[in-house]
C-alpha cells in the first residue's frame, strides 16, 4: 500500500489481483442474497438502501468468519480496507476511524463517504433515526478528540482541570469555632 501511495502502478496491479477475487465473491454473495430475498422486499425505502443492507450484512458475516479463523488458525495478512490517499491527513483520519467502535465507524462511513441519509442508515441498522444522530454526534466528537494534536490535548486538558477545580475560598461557614 505504501508503494501505491507513492504512485507505483505495479503495486496497484498486485493489490488489484490479490483482492479482486474476494471482492467479486462478496459481490456475488450479495446479489444471490438479493435474489433470494426478492419476495420479502417492501419498497418502503430506496432500493440502494436495501441493497446496501444486504451487502453490509454479508460483509459483517465475512469479517466475523475471518476473525474466527484468525483466532484458531493464526492471523492472515491484513487486508487493506480502503484505498489510501496521497495526503498524510487521510492516514490520520483512517487511524482515528479504526479506533472507533465498529458500529460508530460504520455509521460515520455510511454518512460521510456514502452520503446516506439518517433514515437510510437507520433502516440499515434497524435502529431509530435519533439513535443514528446521537451515535454520529458521539463518533464525530471522538474523531475530533483523536485528531487533535497531542500538544493541544495536553494544553486543553490542563485548562479544563484548572476550570473544574478553582482554588477554594474560605467562607465564614467553613470555619469551625475552636
Amino acid at each position: 500500500m505504501l508503494a501505491l501511495r507513492e504512485g507505483s502502478e505495479e503495486a496497484f496491479t498486485t493489490l488489484f489481483h490479490r483482492y479482486k477475487l474476494r471482492a467479486e465473491e462478496l459481490t456475488q454473495e450479495t446479489f444471490i442474497a438479493l435474489f433470494r430475498a426478492a419476495k420479502r422486499y417492501h419498497p418502503s425505502a430506496l432500493f440502494r438502501t436495501y441493497l446496501y443492507a444486504i451487502a453490509f450484512r454479508i460483509l459483517r458475516s465475512d469479517r466475523r468468519k475471518s476473525q474466527f479463523r484468525a483466532m484458531f488458525f493464526g492471523s492472515p495478512a491484513a487486508a487493506d480496507a480502503a484505498v489510501s490517499s496521497h495526503t498524510e491527513d487521510s492516514i490520520w483520519v483512517r487511524r482515528a476511524l479504526a479506533k472507533l467502535d465498529v458500529t460508530d465507524r460504520e455509521i460515520v462511513m455510511l454518512r460521510e463517504y456514502q452520503r446516506l441519509s439518517y433514515a437510510e442508515i437507520a433502516a440499515l441498522f434497524e435502529i431509530p433515526v435519533n439513535t443514528v444522530r446521537s451515535r454520529l454526534f458521539r463518533a464525530r466528537a471522538a474523531l475530533r478528540d483523536l485528531l487533535d494534536p497531542p500538544s493541544a490535548q495536553t494544553g486543553s486538558a490542563a485548562q479544563s482541570a484548572a476550570k473544574k477545580s478553582p482554588a477554594r475560598k474560605a467562607n465564614s461557614h467553613d470555619r469551625r469555632p475552636a
